[in-house]
């Protein structure tokens, strides 16, 4: 039976995307691993890349099309000895019972249908799946069992456990060479009965209609922008961030004078390097130790559980145009000063050009949102769920400050201030991982120790 490749969806919120630009045309055969279209997410253009071989019959969406719903059929993968003819023959078959349930939606790192999410030259991602596959299945704790929808439908022919089955594809996905080598074992049981659905929550409170705002400025002039995909995704999920997250806040004032004094005699020293520190590589180490110093701090929220990281996975939040990502910097305990200024600099050049892969801006377990740079003294950041906290820095300014020996002086101080998940990090706790960051960033010859 001929395969409806579905448009995939490529992050935990995409909903809809642009498919671009096809890479192949009716008539080619495909193999697993070639390169199907490019679809445009709210963060990033992205590549398509097949599992199942086979030849693209029909194309159902054309290149360029925008708003594309996920789960949408966009094109149709016919096996070996299919025609268009069995398009048409599966078009016309009955529809599928009210009770039967769809599949669920993929996310970036659950991929679904017979696609993969792949960076490529300006992102990369795939995803393809029939529309009349059995539904997903799940193994005995209930967690989802990946296959492609050949591989599902081969199996329920066989009489096969998926859950039993171990997949030879992308991240463990059963293909169609996995169920054909499988051979049907005693124990295999009929289909469970559907499990209860989870009851859905209340939709989020969006404020007064678009109709409703309109008619309060009936009569002056505005221009009216239209929110694309990730505007829409940034304002969904600070929303979410401030009605769900129990924010509370801790602030610091932090001297620089001795960073910024280390900072121009490392700067003359890796200048035959063509290496240029910034105060934010030397804050992004900071914060990197102090989480290793303070191991509970490392967490994130999940749902009935927080999450103890080991790495130092640092997050910092980079603008571009029309939103902002927030690239993470992997294992930053363990990297030199000079390795994270050119990690930073790469990934915020491909953030601006929105070529970064999913994998380069999901995880972390903290944030540095730093407006130093644009002359803010002092804010409050909103957490990027689920990390448990997330830092905001302020301008370096002089001050009159009163010295050690009690006199007074000025001397250059930098305002931040900590936003922490309470259900994650307790008081004392960020007051001693925000303790650690002052003492790495007025003590830097200390990070190099």
């Amino acid at each position: 039976m001929p395969t409806e490749i579905l448009m995939p969806a490529l992050s935990p919120t995409m909903e809809e995307g642009t498919l671009a630009k096809w890479l192949v045309k009716e008539g080619d055969s495909v193999a697993s691993g070639d390169l199907l279209a490019e679809i445009e997410t709210d963060k990033a253009t992205m590549e398509f890349e097949a599992v199942d071989e086979g030849t693209i019959g029909k194309i159902l969406i054309e290149a360029g099309s925008e708003g594309v719903k996920v789960n949408t059929p966009i094109a149709v993968l016919l096996e070996e000895g299919e025609s268009a003819d069995d398009i048409d023959s599966a078009a016309s078959s009955p529809a599928p019972k009210a009770d039967e349930k769809p599949d669920e939606k993929a996310s970036e790192d659950k991929p679904s249908g017979n696609g993969v999410v792949k960076p490529a030259t300006g992102g990369g991602a795939s995803d393809s799946a029939p529309a009349k596959a059995p539904a997903a299945p799940t193994d005995d704790k209930g967690n989802r069992v990946f296959a492609s929808p050949l591989a599902r439908r081969i199996a329920a022919q066989k009489g096969l456990d998926l859950s039993q089955i171990t997949g030879s594809g992308p991240r463990g996905r059963i293909v169609k060479a996995d169920v054909e080598a499988a051979k049907p074992t005693e124990t295999a049981a009929p289909a469970a009965a559907a499990k209860e659905q989870p009851a859905k929550s209340a939709a989020m409170p969006t404020g007064a209609s678009a109709d409703t705002v309109a008619a309060m400025y009936e009569g002056r002039e505005y221009d009216e922008v239209k929110l694309d995909g990730m505007r829409k995704t940034v304002a969904a999920r600070l929303t979410e961030a401030k009605q769900t997250i129990p924010h509370f806040y801790l602030r610091r004032e932090i001297r620089m004078d001795a960073l910024m004094k280390f900072r121009a005699d490392l700067n003359k020293q890796l200048e035959a390097r063509g290496v240029k520190l910034s105060v934010n590589d030397f804050i992004i180490k900071a914060c990197a130790l102090a989480l290793q110093a303070v191991p509970d701090a490392n967490a994130v929220w999940a749902g009935d559980r927080i999450l103890r990281l080991r790495p130092s996975d640092v997050a910092v939040a980079v603008a571009i145009e029309g939103g902002l990502f927030t690239p993470v910097l992997k294992d930053a305990e363990m990297k030199s000063l000079s390795a994270l200024s050119a990690e930073m600099k790469d990934l915020a050049t491909r953030a601006r050009d929105r070529k970064l892969s999913p994998g380069e801006y999901q995880g972390g377990s903290f944030a540095i949102s730093n407006l130093g740079m644009y002359g803010i003294d002092n804010f409050d950041a909103v957490i990027n769920p689920p990390h448990g906290a997330i830092l905001a820095v302020g301008a370096g300014v002089k001050k009159p400050v009163v010295g050690a020996d009690g006199e007074l002086t000025t001397a250059t101080v930098m305002s931040v201030t900590l936003s922490v998940d309470h259900r994650v990090i307790d008081g004392a706790l960020g007051a001693e991982l925000l303790q650690k960051i002052v003492e790495n960033l007025e003590n830097p010859m200390v990070m190099l120790a």
